[in-house]
């Protein structure tokens, strides 16, 4: 079933189609997507958010972002870092999230990469990500084929990671960081998103 490049909602105005009529879609799609996200901890949630969604829809994490964050205690680096056996057992029986082993462990080892890069350096790992948003801006998309699945910053962003320690942090799902963490802005040209001011 193919997608409407932009969709007009109740209230008139133009956003990406892919939202669809889902109220939580649209918020996110108004307020976060493709808006400038920074700071070790937040950062840090988006790559384990992306890490969860790999194989899932993100109306799925979306909607259970609440639950991963009180699970997760807020995303806080040192805290996750310091999760045990008995949390892991915790997280594996916690309805409010995708209860994935790997992802699980994924997220628990990530942040203990994160506390290593960032113990000395506070900044350290907003500062690494942005270092691989696009130098120049390239034509505002006006179709999804516009739109690419993975781009020479996603593949360096996933490799550099990956060196430093980081799992379920691929190429297309950096891509997808980088699109919600707005070192990307993909919004169609007609969606009121790209409008300037």
């Amino acid at each position: 079933m193919s997608r409407p490049e932009i969709l007009v909602g109740d209230d008139g105005t133009p956003r990406c189609g892919w939202i669809g009529v889902d109220p939580e879609y649209r918020r996110y799609h108004d307020d976060e997507w493709g808006a400038p996200l920074h700071g070790d901890r937040p950062l840090f949630e988006k790559i384990c958010l992306e890490g969860f969604q790999a194989g899932l829809s993100w109306i799925t994490i979306l909607r259970r972002r609440p639950g991963f964050r009180a699970a997760f205690d807020g995303f806080e680096l040192e805290t996750v870092a310091a999760y045990r056996e008995d949390d892991i057992e915790r997280l594996m029986a916690d309805e409010r999230i995708i209860r994935n082993r790997a992802k699980v462990l994924a997220a628990i080892g990530n942040a203990r990469v994160a506390v290593d890069v960032t113990r000395d350096r506070p900044g350290a790992l907003d500062e690494l990500i942005w270092s691989f948003a696009p130098m120049t801006t390239r034509s505002r998309p006006r179709t999804w084929a516009d739109i690419p699945a993975v781009t020479p910053e996603s593949e360096a962003l996933s490799a550099a990671l990956r060196k430093l320690g980081f799992r379920f942090v691929g190429p297309t799902t950096m891509y997808a960081l980088m699109q919600s963490a707005g070192l990307v802005d993909d919004h169609l040209a007609d969606c009121w998103r790209s409008q300037p001011g």
